[in-house]
């Protein structure tokens, strides 16, 4: 019987790194807005507009009457999503490299 190990390539690290920056990022925004972060703060601002982009279609998805609520949910389905394409994508490059 074969033991076959994982190969894991440079390429494919760096799409897992990318994944794991966009997380980041959706996750820092859940962060600030379940703390109640100052939101005239440049940084909070910063991560609020990239997290509006990378949210794609979650960003409105649903809407429970609570704000927090809401962005825990919809912001928290996108960290799932692109954890998952991504992830995907760095098992695809690692099999072909």
């Amino acid at each position: 019987m074969a033991v076959y190990a994982r190969r894991r390539t440079s390429v494919g690290s760096v799409i897992r790194g990318i994944g794991a920056i966009f997380a980041v990022i959706l996750g820092l925004h859940i962060l600030f807005v379940l703390m109640g972060a100052n939101a005239a703060n440049a940084f909070v601002r910063f991560i609020g507009y990239w997290a509006g982009i990378l949210a794609v279609w979650f960003r409105n998805l649903f809407a429970t009457g609570n704000v927090q609520v809401d962005v825990l949910l919809n912001y928290g389905l996108a960290i799932i999503f692109w954890l998952v394409v991504f992830g995907v994508l760095s098992r695809v490059v690692d099999r072909t490299y």
